[in-house]
């Protein structure tokens, strides 16, 4: 039986996609171009998360740790910390639920100097996941698009497109599909950290306020999806995990670059949820 059309799809959609899909617990998989590099955006938060999470089992910090984000750590971006204007106090892991469910770059750029870059890779490498890389905070990207463009929001010009290193998977925080499902499903196999930690990271996960990418391809009370977006000029993508009542369990990575330069595209977004369900369907039959 030939699997679905995957690239069809995607060029209807206006963009270029890769996808892998993998059974959690059969190791079936399904895609298209899961081992090419794609630039993170903001789903390098996942695995900061998973390092923030083993560096909390490992008494290397404390989760609840008051945290105070002055007015003048704040990066760019239209949502938590990021869009507030007077000094925050909180916990180490509620900066963690705002990297998550709101993709609050403050947050994690707040968590990334605790945690530590290098020990982020150090991790990836540990787990064998060599293709993954974080490489730039959310600071580090907002000011590499600035500095190759000459100007700030937005970038809707082609040729400003075409300079941005954060485009670049060479160059910025990168993985490929196969790698981020892989990620996942040490996640949710409890794996990745200790068993309490793991169920935190699902349960935040699950807590992600985006129902308009992955989940939109499973729309019913009884399936549940947790995720992380990421989004740039042209890059729309998640990553995530789909639980049927069955039992089934898929990790999801999803990423895409559009043809067009428009900041609002619907059948880019939509096409990351009828891409994972497709595949999703395929490994299920």
């Amino acid at each position: 039986m030939s699997g679905p059309d995957f690239a069809t799809l995607f060029r209807m959609a206006g963009v270029t996609g890769w996808l892998h899909v993998r059974d959690v617990d059969t190791g079936r998989e399904a895609g298209l171009g899961a081992d090419v590099p794609v630039p993170l955006a903001s789903v390098y938060k996942l695995p900061l998360l998973v390092e923030f999470c083993r560096q909390a089992d490992a008494g290397r910090l404390d989760p609840t740790t008051p945290t105070t984000v002055t007015p003048e750590q704040r990066v760019a971006g239209p949502t938590g910390l990021s869009a507030m204007l007077d000094e925050v106090t909180m916990s180490l892991r509620d900066l963690a639920y705002l990297m998550m469910t709101v993709s609050d770059n403050t947050a994690a750029d707040v968590l990334l100097d605790r945690v530590g870059m290098d020990d982020v890779n150090t991790m990836l490498d540990a787990f064998g996941l060599t293709g993954t890389r974080v490489l730039q905070s959310g600071r580090a990207m907002y000011e590499a698009m600035e500095l190759d463009t000459g100007h700030g929001w937005p970038y809707l010009d082609s040729e400003d497109i075409s300079r941005m290193r954060v485009l670049d998977p060479a160059r910025t925080n990168r993985s490929t599909p196969r790698e981020m499902t892989r990620l996942l499903a040490m996640i949710w196999r409890d794996e990745a950290a200790s068993p309490a930690s793991c169920a935190w990271m699902r349960a935040v996960l699950k807590m992600q306020v985006w129902p308009h990418r992955l989940a939109s391809g499973f729309p019913y009370d009884d399936v549940e999806v947790g995720g992380k977006t990421g989004s740039l000029p042209t890059l729309r993508n998640e990553v995530g995990l789909v639980e049927y009542p069955d039992g089934g369990r898929y990790a999801v990575a999803v990423f895409t670059r559009s043809f067009g330069t428009a900041v609002i595209q619907p059948r880019a977004d939509a096409v990351i949820g009828t891409v994972a369900r497709m595949a999703v369907d395929h490994l299920r039959r």
